[in-house]
């Protein structure tokens, strides 16, 4: 009768630790699954964003993944600064308030360029000539496959005067890294060693 208590005990015992390890495999499979779960939730948060309507409330403005509009913004930022600082009307002050604004979406290298044709005088021939000069982007190459993303940018100019039309090709280089976003700056790029590669008279057409 003793022994049968024991073997009883003895039993019971087991089933207790079976219990409880099985308890604690469920506990650990549960806690796992709520980690990974919340994970994943706060990952999908954060490709939204939110902004301020009227300064009062938030609103979701884009349920997306973030990146897949950097490519387009890529190249938009980079046609943004090429139609500022190659579109030049003969007036100091557009042309001044064009640059400031170039030179918010790239580095030294831009100004650097600028300075370089302010010392030669083109500037001035611009305004002295009442000569007008305008600029259509035709494509805009990036390379997403390595940081920071190289750019080749194709494009015409167009310089008018009273007498005739000038038509040059152009084409430049640059690297661009990301950066904050602002006002100033809404794709959140910079723009890093600006150069041109080319820039020469394709056709002039009589006015």
């Amino acid at each position: 009768m003793e022994f049968k208590t024991l073997r009883n005990i003895e039993n019971s015992f087991r089933q207790i630790r079976l219990y409880a390890i099985v308890f604690a495999l469920l506990c650990t499979a549960v806690t796992g699954y709520a980690l990974w779960h919340s994970y994943r939730f706060a990952e999908q948060q954060r490709q939204r964003v939110y902004v301020l309507d009227n300064g009062k409330s938030l609103m979701l403005a884009l349920a997306q993944d973030a990146s897949i509009n950097r490519p387009v913004e890529a190249r938009e930022h980079v046609k943004r600064f090429h139609e500022l600082f190659f579109t030049l009307a003969p007036d100091k002050n557009a042309i001044e308030s064009n640059m400031k604004r170039a030179f918010n979406l790239a580095d030294k290298s831009a100004f650097d360029y600028y300075k370089d044709l302010l010392e030669k005088g083109y500037y001035n021939r611009i305004i002295s000539g009442n000569v007008q000069q305008r600029l259509e982007v035709d494509s805009v190459v990036c390379n997403f496959e390595k940081y920071p993303y190289a750019v080749r940018t194709y494009a015409r100019e167009f310089i008018i005067r009273s007498s005739n039309v000038t038509r040059r090709s152009l084409l430049t280089s640059c690297f661009l890294v990301n950066s904050v976003r602002s006002d100033n700056n809404p794709q959140g790029f910079n723009i890093e060693k600006f150069a041109v590669l080319e820039n020469k008279d394709i056709e002039v057409i009589e006015r």
